[in-house]
């Protein structure tokens, strides 16, 4: 490689991390604390669940209950358990019978709610929000959708950048990758330390990072600007045939007849003979069509359980007139590709497939990353601040930089704040609950962001974020004990590990932040 490419390689890879250092950060994050959303939903709440809890529902009662609040006849109805919490998200089609009236209000999501399937609590989108959620839709900049799907195409940008990072930074550190992984340099100039780190844990992350980038993109930019254009392109237009090339399930079409169904039947029997049929799998979806109709069917939905196969799903179909099962897709046969590739790269993203285990790792390469952002956003500033480099660009590197780092280590005390706030002071009634978490994440974030700003030292900021953030993160379960009474030793002993997982990780957070805190020296970072 020539000087001038190597050059060219080496200043895009610095411009670019630069540009996006800080959104990236925000992005790997809130993503790392992510991956124990649903341990976070179950903490917030009170409300632990048993493994299989999908299964173990009373769908006759729960339908039985919907069917007061409102009329279900010839809907479609689809009960889902995507996310690992005790409420279940249910869609109800507009109803078949003509003659039935559309209830009015609340747009698009009149017919999506969450159904809390023990006592039946309806809640739609707003009033369930949680700090699960908050932290997963802050992961792709959902807050930023002021206008259409500004934040996801913020997102997308960032996530391409990334991507472009991570390999030119490959290209550039290519001569010296094995070798700078083992050298570290503690007793060296900043630059030196913070070089040493970059490529040392830049280079263990560096797999993690590259799929991150990759299926970040796919997902962002996929999704959210590339199907329109696809769309037009290969398929002149027509939405239905490009839905109908990307489904990897046929459809099947069950006409509403207009007549009663004049049967007992049972949903829960449905489930069972599901699950007694395909054991190794786990029931996580059932959907209702023709409701309370001659034709009904009822589809039970199955996946794989992990330690048995990665990919795929299936589901059998029943004629409720007769009992009798008309449709199935076995969820342990061949994969197709389309359904296969789709899965695997969800599966990669959101690191779902290897219980807590997975979890931890990809937690850990996830602050990793953050760590590596970091490093370089002050590699940059300490190459910049010499003597030979006019007082108004060093000046400006100095603003740059301490604001990017007050902006992304505030986050760790913020969030702690946060949690404490909403399990203590946010009710359940769900009115203001999304309001509220906003607000206290926010406000709290921009008022602390300003604070260290005024303090212009990179040390200060990186040892009150820590010892502020150690001090909230120990404070976290012991808001948990005061208001449920659910003490980590106590979930121990009633084997609650949702709830003790999210202890752990914020006494883990405090015992690491406060041992770094004590290591440090009295000296600026940079």
């Amino acid at each position: 490689m020539s000087q001038r490419v190597y050059n060219i390689i080496f200043h895009t890879h610095t411009i670019s991390g630069i540009f996006i250092s800080a959104l990236l950060y925000v992005i790997f994050f809130t993503g790392s604390v992510s991956f124990l959303r649903d341990e976070i939903n179950a903490w917030e709440r009170n409300e632990p669940i048993s493994e299989g809890y999908f299964a173990t529902i009373d769908f006759d009662k729960a339908f039985g209950e919907m069917e007061k609040e409102g009329a279900l006849y010839s809907r479609d109805i689809r009960l889902t358990h995507r996310f690992y919490e005790k409420r279940v998200s249910v869609f109800k089609s507009s109803p078949k019978d003509t003659t039935i009236r559309e209830e009015r209000g609340r747009g698009r999501r009149r017919n999506f709610f969450y159904l809390d399937t023990e006592n039946h609590i309806r809640r739609d989108y707003v009033q369930n929000y949680s700090l699960g959620e908050f932290f997963y839709r802050l992961h792709f900049f959902a807050p930023l959708n002021f206008h259409s799907r500004s934040g996801y195409y913020l997102a997308g940008l960032v996530a391409f950048l990334f991507l472009f990072a991570v390999v030119t930074g490959v290209i550039v550190h290519w001569k010296k990758i094995i070798s700078g992984f083992y050298v570290f340099r503690p007793g060296g100039k900043w630059k030196t330390i913070w070089t040493d780190a970059h490529v040392a844990l830049g280079m263990l992350g560096l797999p993690y990072q590259f799929m991150f980038a990759f299926t970040g993109v796919y997902f962002i930019v996929g999704y959210s600007v590339m199907l329109a254009p696809v769309s037009s392109v290969l398929f002149k237009g027509n939405d239905a045939q490009m839905e109908e090339v990307m489904r990897y399930e046929e459809p099947k079409d069950y006409d509403f007849s207009g007549e009663a169904v004049n049967r007992d039947f049972s949903f829960n029997d449905f489930v069972a003979r599901t699950a007694e049929k395909w054991p190794g799998a786990e029931i996580n979806g059932l959907q209702v069509i023709n409701y309370g109709d001659a034709n009904m069917h009822v589809k039970v939905m199955a996946v794989p359980s992990f330690n048995n196969k990665l990919l795929g799903g299936g589901y059998q179909t029943f004629r409720v007139s007769d009992g009798q099962a008309v449709d199935e897709k076995d969820p342990f046969n061949t994969v197709s590709y389309r359904e296969g590739s789709t899965n695997l790269l969800a599966r990669l993203h959101f690191g779902d497939f290897g219980g807590y285990g997975m979890k931890i790792i990809y937690l850990v390469l996830g602050f990793i990353t953050c760590f590596v952002i970091l490093s370089g956003v002050l590699i940059w500033l300490v190459a910049r601040d010499k003597k030979n480099v006019a007082p108004a660009k060093r000046h400006f590197n100095n603003w740059l930089a301490r604001i990017y780092l007050s902006a992304c280590l505030a986050m760790y005390p913020v969030t702690a704040f946060t949690f404490i706030m909403v399990k203590l002071l946010a009710g359940d009634d769900g009115t203001d609950r999304k309001e509220f978490i906003f607000s206290t994440f926010f406000w709290s974030w921009l008022v602390l962001t300003v604070l260290l700003l005024f303090k212009k030292s990179t040390h200060f900021t990186n040892k009150a974020t820590l010892i502020l953030g150690g001090c909230l993160a120990l404070l976290v379960p012991v808001s948990n004990g005061v208001k449920t009474g659910r003490w980590p030793w106590i979930s121990v002993a009633d084997e609650y590990s949702q709830i003790f997982v999210v202890d752990l990780f914020w006494i883990s957070l405090s015992v690491i932040s406060f041992a770094v805190v004590f290591k440090l020296k009295k000296k600026s970072l940079a």
